[in-house]
């Protein structure tokens, strides 16, 4: 089973954000995030549409406008990013009940129940420890791309 790419794109596109601010940059349009994601703009769009409605990025219309960060990246936790793109449990029950009259059946829900929140408890401690600052900031060290950054055009004066 192959899990979902929400949270990713989202962090990578954040941290594209980040970067370009860092850069002097005051927005990006869905076409430069997109370029990076090796995506299109309109994926980019339904990307953000969830971090734009969490507070998490703004978007400006019109010459100069573009996504930008609405929070500093220090305080956007990859919790909150989650809770923005993965709204929910992190795993689901059955999509129907199942057997009632079934030994498993009968009482694997609530079982299963506590096992899950348990879990998601843990997903949302592990991700609340992690900014996108930090994420940024331990890519540009351990991974550096060996040539000048690139992909945004330089800030006008």
């Amino acid at each position: 089973m192959a899990g979902n790419s929400r949270l990713t794109v989202a962090v990578h596109a954040l941290c594209w954000l980040a970067l370009a601010e860092r850069h002097g940059h005051t927005g990006l349009s869905s076409d430069q995030i997109a370029a990076s994601l090796e995506s299109n703009p309109v994926a980019v769009r339904r990307a953000l549409g969830p971090l734009r409605t969490a507070g998490l990025v703004t978007a400006g219309k019109g010459p100069g406008g573009g996504w930008s960060l609405r929070v500093e990246a220090a305080r956007i936790s990859l919790a909150d990013v989650y809770a923005a793109v993965e709204p929910g449990a992190v795993f689901a029950l059955h999509p129907h009940p199942p057997r009632p009259d079934c030994p498993v059946g009968h009482g694997i829900a609530p079982v299963l129940e506590d096992v899950y929140e348990n879990v998601g408890q843990a997903v949302i401690g592990e991700l609340a420890r992690h900014t996108i600052a930090g994420v940024l900031d331990t890519l540009l060290e351990q991974h550096p791309l060996p040539m000048p950054w690139a992909g945004v055009p330089v800030p006008r004066p």
